[in-house]
């Protein structure tokens, strides 16, 4: 794991909802597989990056949530991005252990419509 140094005018730029949350899609590193959606708030999202760890925000649960903490299936981050409108983060991560989803799946998005 290792920390993204992000400035104080890249985190003030990031535009979150009315619930103080912006919304974050995880993609695998190495395979380009997008893991899973979620969301932060400021404080998770500079937790995420001095981390180098994923931290989201439970919407269902209401705090923080450090992904791996109960199922060993941690993300290591690699690289962090916002979009143009500053309102949607992409995050690429090393995904450790059986996958992504508390399902159990590697990838939340494993259904696919009419397949």
């Amino acid at each position: 794991m290792s920390a993204i140094a992000a400035t104080a005018a890249e985190l003030d730029a990031v535009v979150y909802n009315e619930q103080g949350l912006v919304p974050v899609i995880t993609q695998d590193a190495e395979t380009g597989d997008v893991l899973m959606f979620a969301w932060m708030n400021a404080e998770t999202l500079r937790m995420t990056l001095a981390e180098g760890r994923m931290v989201y925000w439970s919407r269902s649960r209401r705090e923080i949530w450090r992904k791996g903490d109960t199922s060993g299936n941690h993300q290591d981050v690699r690289a962090a991005y916002y979009d143009c409108d500053q309102d949607a983060l992409l995050f690429k991560v090393h995904q450790h252990g059986a996958g992504a989803c508390h399902t159990g799946e590697r990838t939340c998005f494993h259904r696919q419509f009419g397949g």
